[in-house]
């Protein structure tokens, strides 16, 4: 192990000095690959003064001079993908195709973003009053700061600092130190696109890292994704410090089964949604919730046996369809899911705990594992575990399903399969969440429209990239203008109105 992973500050890449750092590991073999840094306050400054400094004039550049850069980054991002992919596997543990899927998703972003010019268009009213004009446009906040997951360390930070860029804020990045060095691979691509030194920077860190960007003076807005219990409090302390906050946390995605569905198409489903990156996705379905005995025994029947013969193996097979967790804490947190599980009585059909494969013995590794017979009051249930764990908890009707839905205490996504047309539209219009697949399993919006959930998923007013993240990113002004004529009126002494 002799690989030093960095900061990027002032566009070049910057060794760590707080004396701390934590180890990087290959989730497959479960072995230490890297050291860290985990910067302090001063490090954090030097990121945020970079970036403060860089600020005036990438805010005064051009819409159009922006969004070609984001261009240029763009086909970088396209040409070395394969480059991105192996880094993410090597440090996330998903499967290469896996990585490159979100490295696609991310793209979307930035191609959405490279549109500013005409996201960034104002509003103008002529004669508001008599000889008055009112118009309106969109300003940079500053310098923001995102910190982001080990899930997705490609996408996630993806769905934040392209828009950021394309307003003309600078952006400081604080990426998970699970797997921080596809942060670094973004932000050297991002200079040789052209962006100026300091625009974009990354401060590899911790909780001290968090702290300071969220309690500094010079961070107008932050953006995150994580659990919830730790977006709840980065809402709170941001607003506590006067900055603008979009917090997004944890989830449980129910996925209705119709007695009406193509059972088949449902299953495929399933096994994408429940145990693609190996369930560590905010979007992945964890429970499964079919409507009767009779669909609940079939959905049943033919999820068993697709469970039990899945691939599970090191990202870089090209034959797995399931990597290992991201840690070795991690897979123990998981696997004591299970065993809660069993403990409080649901009916464990396929046990994914114990997997051990040759050559890979110290591995994070837990097989697809299968829970029948789920209620609501099962610690399975009510909280997210973030791993290949899929729970079937039974429902006599359509209005029960629903209201399990309603009833959970977050709202990121959900899904209903059936050919009924009167129920997916029932259920799109009536269901509690902010995402909603109709025979979609996981319902994640493209980068042109907006991404977030409602309730305890979501803390803030606005969603991520499209739309929203430009509101986000700006903030409006807006300009009431006469120029003089040579008619004098004399002082007014009421509220303005537009006679």
């Amino acid at each position: 192990m002799d690989r030093q992973i960095e900061h990027y500050v002032d566009g070049r890449r910057v060794p760590g000095r707080s004396g701390r750092s934590a180890p990087v590991f290959d989730p497959a073999l479960g072995l230490q690959t890297g050291e860290v840094p985990l910067a302090d306050r001063r490090e954090v400054d030097a990121a945020v003064a970079s970036a403060k400094a860089a600020f005036p004039a990438w805010a005064g550049s051009t819409p159009l001079r922006r969004a070609r850069i984001l261009n240029r980054f763009l086909r970088l991002l396209e040409e070395r993908a394969d480059e991105l992919a192996a880094v993410i596997t090597a440090e996330h543990g998903k499967v290469l195709s896996d990585a490159k899927g979100e490295i696609q998703r991310g793209m979307e972003v930035v191609e959405f973003a490279t549109g500013i010019p005409q996201l960034l268009k104002g509003e103008v009213t002529e004669n508001v009053g008599t000889r008055v004009d009112s118009h309106a446009f969109r300003q940079p906040l500053g310098v923001v700061a995102g910190i982001t997951p080990f899930n997705f360390p490609a996408m996630v930070p993806m769905w934040m600092f392209p828009v950021a860029l394309a307003c003309g804020n600078c952006f400081v990045l604080k990426p998970s130190e699970r797997d921080p060095s596809a942060s670094l691979l973004i932000a050297e691509w991002l200079t040789e696109a052209g962006l100026p030194e300091g625009v974009f920077n990354v401060v590899q860190g911790d909780k001290e890292a968090v702290d300071a960007l969220l309690e500094h003076p010079g961070v107008a807005a932050v953006s995150f994704v994580g659990s919830t219990p730790i977006a709840r409090s980065i809402y709170q302390n941001a607003a506590l410090h006067g900055k603008r906050a979009q917090a997004l946390g944890g989830a449980k995605n129910h996925m209705i089964v119709m007695p009406d569905a193509d059972l088949d198409q449902a299953v495929d489903a399933l096994m994408g949604a429940a145990y693609g990156s190996a369930g560590e996705r905010c979007m992945a379905i964890s429970v499964a919730v079919p409507v009767g005995e009779e669909t609940a025994d079939r959905l049943v029947q033919k999820l068993v046996p697709k469970v039990r013969a899945l691939k599970v193996g090191p990202g870089t097979d090209p034959e797995a369809e399931m990597g290992p967790l991201v840690t070795r804490a991690h897979r123990d947190k998981v696997v004591g899911y299970i065993d809660q599980g069993v403990r409080e009585g649901a009916e464990l059909l396929v046990d994914g705990r114990g997997l051990k494969l040759q050559g890979y013995e110290d591995g994070f590794f837990v097989g697809g594992s299968l829970f029948d017979r789920v209620t609501p009051e099962m610690t399975i249930y009510r909280e997210e575990i973030f791993g290949p764990v899929l729970a079937v908890a039974r429902a006599p009707d359509y209005a029960t399903a629903a209201r399990l839905i309603n009833e959970h205490e977050y709202g990121n996504g959900t899904a209903i399969f059936t050919r009924d047309g009167d129920a997916a539209r029932e259920f799109a219009h009536q269901i509690e969440v902010g995402m909603v697949g109709i025979n979609v399993p996981i319902p994640v919006p493209m980068a042109f429209h907006s991404f977030g959930g409602w309730k305890a998923s979501l803390f803030g007013d606005h969603h991520m990239h499209g739309p929203e993240g430009v509101r986000f990113y700006t903030r409006l002004k807006t300009i009431t203008s006469r120029w003089p004529t040579g008619i004098r009126a004399g002082a007014d002494f009421v509220m303005p109105t537009m006679k």
